[in-house]
C-alpha cells in the first residue's frame, strides 16, 4: 500500500495532513515494518493543531510535490501529534536536547527503521535561510550519510540511546526540606522586577514556577516573593497575552512586556491560570483578579466545553492564513464599531494608535492602566468591549482542536473547581463537575482511564499525567463539593492505585507509559516540568492530601517513597523541578481545615479566614457532621460547638482544639 495513511485518524492534527502528497504513517508497527523492509530511515515529524510554525512547514514543504517526493522517495515518514502522544513527543525531544537543540515544535527527528533517533531538528525552510540549510538538502544529506556511513550513523544513535536511559538511584537519599526555600529563592532571582515573569523573552506563564514563588512567601514570610507573584500576575491579566474581548490567555509572549502573544489558547495554560488567579483574589480581594476570573472561566464554558461536558483542547494561532488575523484591530475598525467619541476614550485605556502597536495593527492591552478604575468607568469599558466582541466574532474564526485529554481536562477542572469557590460562582463548579463526569465515565474502560477521546474513539491505556490530574481533580471537587466529598476521595484512590499498579518503577517513582502500552524504545520518566506540571510532582501533592483526607499513612509513604526516588533530579534543575517542591511542600506543610457547621448555621466567617490564608497546601471540608470522614481520622466525631460552626486543624494524625472565632483561626493558622 502506498500513499497517504492518515484519513482514518481522529487527531485533528493528523487530519490536517490527511491531504498532503507525503506517503504519512501515523505512528505503529506498520511503519517501522515499512522501514525495516525498504531499509530507509525514519523522519519523524511531532506537532500539533494549534502550532503556527507546524502551519508554516507544512504549507512550505508538506504541500508541496517537489518535496513530498523527496521524502518519500528517501523516508518512510510518521506523523504524530505530540498532545495525543506525549510519550513520543517527550523520548524524541529528550533525544533532541542530547544533541544541544533546544526544541520546539514542529519536532523533527531522523531515526532507524528501530525507532532509534539520529539526528533531528526542528523547523526547516523550503529553502535556505537564516543560515540554515533547505530542508530538501537536510533530507538529502542526511540519507546519503544512512546509506554511505552507518558507522557515523551508530555513533550518533548509540550516543542519543544512552542519553534516553533513565536510571534512578538505588540507595537515593531522602529530599532535603531546605531546597524548597534554596530552589524558590533562586528562582526569585530570575524574575524581571518590571515586567514580571522570567527575565528575558519570550515570556511564559510559567505556572509552576509562579506556585513555588507564591509558597516561599507563605512559608518565610517573604513579602518581596508575594508581591513578584503578584505583579506577574497583574502584567499577564493586562498585556496583550490575555485576550480582553473574549477572555483567557495565549500560549506565551514573544516580548518582554507581554504584549505580543503567540496567539494560540491551550486548555492547560487557562485551567493553570484560574487556579493562579484564584490564589492571588483569595489573598488580596483585588477586582482586576475577579474580573479575569470571571472572563477566563465564562470563556472556558462558552467556546471550549462540549455538548458532553468536557473541554476542548486549543484555538489555533492562525485564521485566513495569518497568525493573530482573529484578535487583532485597526483604529478605524474600532471607530467604525464605537463611533468616534467612544472609540477614542476606548483608544485611550487599550493602547490604540493610528499606527497600531504591534506590525501595523493593535494588540489590545491595558498595560499602561494607571490603577483601578471605579466601577462605573469599567462597566462602560465593558460595554465597550461587548459590542466589539460581537463586530469580532464575524470573522473568520480560528480552528478548534476538539480532541479531549484527559490530563489536561484534569486542570481545567482544578482551576473551574477553585474559581468557583473564589468567587462563589455555583456555575463554574457545575461545569467543572461536567467535565469531570464526562472523563471518568466516557474516557473509562473496566477501571482504566484513556487519554485521548474524539468522535467516540478513545486512545487507551492513558498515561500518569491522566491519573495524577484526575487524582487532584478528584481532591479539588471534594473540598468544592463537600456534600459529594466521599464519591470524590473514593475516585481519588482509585485512580491512586491504578497509577501504582500500572505506572510504578521499583523505587516509587512513575513511569509516564503504563506496562501493557505498545512499546517504544524506551519507557519514559522525568520529574521535568513542561508547560503543565510534571506527573510525578502532581502525584506527591495529590496523594500528600489523600493522606489528610482519608487518614491512609499508605498515602504519606507513597509520597514519600516517590519524592525519595527523585530528590537527586531536583539540585540538577530546580527551575523544571518546581512543582515537586511544590509538592514537596505540600507534604511537609499540608493540613486539613474541617469547619463542622450544622444545617443553618453560617460556616462562612470561618471559611473566609481559610481562604482568605491562599495556601495551596490547605485542604478544606465544610461540613455539617463529620462522618464522612472514615472511623479512625483523627476528625472522625468532631463536632460543632455549642451549636455552632467550629474549625479544626489536622495534620499528621491529629487535630487541633476547636475555635470558633475568626481571630482565633487566624491564630491556629499562623502557628
Amino acid at each position: 500500500m502506498t500513499g497517504n495513511r492518515l484519513t482514518n485518524c481522529t487527531s485533528p492534527y493528523l487530519l490536517q495532513h490527511k491531504d498532503n502528497p507525503v506517503n504519512w504513517y501515523p505512528w505503529g508497527q506498520e511503519a517501522l515494518d515499512a522501514a525495516k523492509a525498504d531499509d530507509k530511515p525514519i523522519l519523524l515529524s511531532v506537532g500539533y493543531a494549534a502550532c503556527h510554525w507546524c502551519h508554516v512547514m507544512a504549507h512550505e514543504s508538506f504541500e508541496d510535490p517537489a518535496t513530498a517526493e523527496v521524502m518519500n522517495r528517501l523516508y518512510v515518514s510518521i506523523k504524530v501529534d505530540r498532545e495525543e502522544r506525549p510519550d513520543i513527543d517527550q523520548i524524541y525531544m529528550k533525544a533532541l536536547h542530547a544533541l544541544g537543540e533546544q526544541g520546539g515544535w514542529p519536532l523533527t527527528m531522523f531515526l532507524t527503521p528501530e525507532g532509534e533517533p539520529f539526528w533531528g531538528g526542528t523547523y526547516f525552510p523550503k529553502v535556505s535561510q537564516w543560515g540554515r540549510p533547505s530542508f530538501i538538502e537536510v533530507l538529502e544529506g542526511i540519507s546519503k550519510t544512512f546509506h554511505s556511513d552507518r558507522d557515523r550513523i551508530d555513533t550518533n544513535r548509540k550516543g542519543l540511546m544512552r542519553a534516553l536511559e533513565v536510571k534512578l538511584p538505588a540507595t537515593p537519599s531522602p529530599l532535603d526540606p531546605g531546597l524548597i526555600t534554596a530552589g524558590a529563592e533562586r528562582l526569585l532571582s530570575l524574575f524581571d522586577r518590571e515586567h514580571g515573569g522570567i527575565k528575558g523573552h519570550p515570556k511564559f506563564p510559567q505556572a509552576s514556577v509562579m506556585e513555588l514563588i507564591w509558597r516561599l512567601g507563605l512559608r518565610n514570610g517573604n513579602d518581596d516573593a508575594k508581591s513578584v507573584y503578584l505583579h506577574t500576575l497583574r502584567k499577564i491579566s493586562n498585556g496583550g497575552i490575555y485576550d480582553h474581548l473574549g477572555g483567557g490567555i495565549a500560549r506565551y509572549a514573544v516580548d518582554e512586556h507581554w504584549l505580543v502573544p503567540h496567539f494560540e489558547k491551550m486548555l492547560y495554560d487557562n485551567g493553570q491560570f484560574l487556579s493562579g488567579l484564584s490564589l492571588a483574589y483569595q489573598a488580596t480581594g483585588e477586582d482586576l483578579f475577579r474580573r479575569r476570573i470571571e472572563e477566563t472561566a465564562d470563556w472556558l464554558i462558552n467556546e471550549m466545553r462540549q455538548a458532553g461536558g468536557a473541554f476542548s483542547a486549543s484555538l489555533d494561532a492562525d485564521s485566513e492564513g495569518e497568525e493573530g488575523r482573529f484578535y487583532v484591530w485597526t483604529s478605524e475598525e474600532i471607530q467604525d464599531v464605537l463611533g468616534k467619541a467612544e472609540a477614542h476614550h476606548f483608544s485611550q485605556h487599550y493602547d490604540v494608535e493610528p499606527s497600531g502597536n504591534w506590525d501595523n495593527v493593535t494588540i489590545l492591552n491595558r498595560l499602561q492602566a494607571d490603577g483601578v478604575l471605579a466601577e462605573e468607568e469599567e462597566q462602560v469599558l465593558s460595554d465597550m468591549r461587548a459590542r466589539l466582541l460581537a463586530r469580532r466574532n464575524e470573522r473568520v474564526r480560528p480552528s478548534l482542536d476538539d480532541k479531549v485529554l484527559a490530563d489536561w481536562n484534569g486542570l481545567a477542572i482544578i482551576g473551574l473547581a477553585q474559581a468557583a469557590q473564589s468567587v462563589s460562582r455555583e456555575s463554574y463548579l457545575e461545569a467543572a463537575k461536567g467535565a469531570y463526569d464526562f472523563v471518568m465515565s466516557q474516557m473509562m474502560r473496566d477501571g482504566r482511564l484513556g487519554h485521548s477521546w474524539r468522535d467516540d474513539t478513545l486512545l487507551l491505556p492513558g498515561f500518569a499525567s491522566d491519573y495524577t490530574n484526575m487524582m487532584a481533580a478528584a481532591i479539588a471537587l471534594a473540598e468544592a463539593d463537600p456534600s459529594n466529598a466521599e464519591r470524590y476521595v473514593k475516585d481519588a484512590e482509585h485512580l491512586a492505585e491504578e497509577l501504582v499498579r500500572h505506572y510504578a518503577t521499583p523505587e516509587g517513582a512513575f513511569y509516564l507509559t503504563a506496562e501493557d502500552a505498545p512499546g517504544l524504545i524506551t519507557r519514559p520518566l522525568t520529574s521535568s516540568d513542561e508547560a503543565t506540571p510534571n506527573p510525578n510532582a502532581v502525584a506527591a501533592a495529590a496523594f500528600s492530601r489523600l493522606y489528610l483526607l482519608t487518614g491512609k499513612r499508605y498515602y504519606r509513604d507513597l509520597a514519600d517513597r516517590l519524592l525519595t526516588a527523585l530528590s537527586s533530579h531536583v539540585p540538577k534543575n530546580v527551575f523544571a523541578t518546581a512543582a515537586l517542591l511544590a509538592g514537596f511542600d505540600t507534604r511537609l506543610n499540608g493540613r486539613l481545615a474541617v469547619i463542622v457547621a450544622p444545617d443553618g448555621t453560617d460556616p462562612n466567617p470561618l471559611l473566609q479566614v481559610i481562604d482568605a490564608a491562599a495556601d495551596p497546601a490547605i485542604v478544606r471540608i465544610v461540613t455539617p457532621s463529620t462522618d464522612i470522614f472514615p472511623a479512625g481520622h483523627p476528625a472522625h466525631g468532631k463536632d460543632a460547638k455549642d451549636g455552632q460552626p467550629a474549625a479544626y486543624l489536622c495534620r499528621e494524625g491529629a487535630c487541633s482544639l476547636p475555635v470558633t472565632s475568626e481571630a482565633e483561626l487566624r491564630n491556629l493558622l499562623s502557628s
